[in-house]
């Protein structure tokens, strides 16, 4: 149809994601997708049955804003397990429509026209549009392309009067890097006797591995009293397509971030928030997850040895990336092109996930697959 209104657009320069554009070729040349992070295998089956109970006892209207009360008690009483810090169930807690929600929700609501918004590239996509669209500016800062390690000296240097947010995301999509002690010093030392949030994107807490621990903002006492912490129940239950999540703040965030989230969607679906409360009952349904996807990553690491890729470690979240710069001289758009059209496995361009589409050689692995689609990937990777 014609338009009579020409829009003026908030986001000129920001088209359809790499994930929908990849998806789409790979559709057309029947690719295998380690592309996306996204499981291919199912649930546990007594979490469709837990949500089908639900609907069936009539739980099929809007929750309450806040979330369900047992959900956002479980939840509260999960954290304090694990990390050690007390979370007011009615007043800190507060579950959302997918991790993506509760982010646009806290930037939303804590940051403002004139601020400025650190975050560390690569990054997840999303960041940057939302900081954007609240007419403030996102300050990029690269991570080494050697080790993914924040260079906090150049940290310093970009906190001015202005900053008013610092997003951190740990273990880190897409290089599968965590942060270790020396950061949370570092970032507490920063941040420390300032106005400065930081909203730790925390959505693979429990794909940790070999042994390491999360550092979640909640466990260290002084910087949980500035973060929101936004994390997934997609991610720890494979359901990705729930759209569900939870948000963690001190009460006075909290409350700026309620009153966004109200008008954006008031309250996550509510028979899934009855099934996640049951789940919770059992700690093994998440502290499970490190073997389960560790068992996944090293069988990708095995069978992609006989290949040309030089695989970086991964110590967290769903994902690896591969290096491919020694043998091909292609952009990583290029690339991964030519692994869709010439050898059907789709990938992401580790270029994607900066603001100027900075190559770097490498692709991301998405790992969340059954063995039989890691297995055939690898094989596909090992000819090119």
């Amino acid at each position: 149809m014609k338009s009579a209104m020409s829009p003026q657009s908030k986001l000129p320069d920001v088209g359809t994601t790499i994930f929908t554009v990849i998806g789409q070729l790979s559709a057309e040349h029947n690719a295998l997708n380690l592309s996306q992070g996204a499981p291919n295998f199912s649930c546990q089956p007594a979490l469709i049955d837990a949500v089908t109970q639900a609907m069936r006892a009539g739980h099929n209207q809007y929750a309450p804003m806040s979330g369900l009360a047992a959900l956002r008690h479980a939840l509260a009483a999960k954290v304090e397990a694990i990390y050690g810090s007390h979370y007011d169930a009615d007043s800190e807690v507060t579950v959302i429509a997918s991790a993506s929600e509760g982010i646009y929700s806290a930037i939303s609501a804590l940051v403002h026209p004139g601020d400025e918004v650190i975050y560390f590239e690569p990054a997840f996509d999303s960041y940057s549009p939302i900081v954007r669209l609240q007419g403030a500016t996102p300050v990029p800062i690269g991570l080494s392309l050697e080790d993914f390690s924040i260079d906090w000296d150049e940290v310093a240097c970009a906190i001015n009067s202005r900053t008013r947010m610092i997003i951190i995301n740990s273990p880190h999509n897409p290089t599968g890097a965590i942060l270790q002690q020396q950061d949370i010093d570092r970032l507490t030392a920063l941040t420390r006797n300032s106005d400065i949030i930081i909203l730790s994107d925390e959505v693979y807490e429990h794909v940790v591995f070999d042994g390491h621990r999360h550092e979640s903002m909640a466990r260290h006492a002084e910087l949980a009293e500035r973060s929101v912490i936004v994390s997934s129940f997609g991610k720890t239950y494979h359901v990705t397509g729930w759209r569900v999540g939870y948000c963690l703040a001190p009460r006075a965030l909290m409350e700026e971030i309620r009153k966004v989230h109200q008008f954006m969607v008031f309250a996550a679906d509510t028979p899934m928030q009855v099934a996640f409360a049951e789940a919770l009952a059992d700690p093994q349904s998440y502290l499970g997850l490190a073997d389960f996807y560790q068992h996944k990553r090293d069988l990708l690491v095995t069978a992609l040895q006989g290949s040309r890729f030089e695989l970086l470690p991964s110590y967290g979240s769903f994902f690896m990336l591969a290096r491919f710069s020694h043998f091909s001289p292609l952009s990583d758009d290029e690339f991964v092109l030519s692994l869709i059209r010439d050898h059907q496995i789709a990938t992401i361009p580790l270029s994607a996930f900066y603001h100027h589409n900075q190559p770097t050689g490498l692709i991301r692995l998405s790992f969340a697959k059954d063995d039989e689609t890691l297995y055939e990937g690898a094989r596909r990777l090992s000819g090119v």
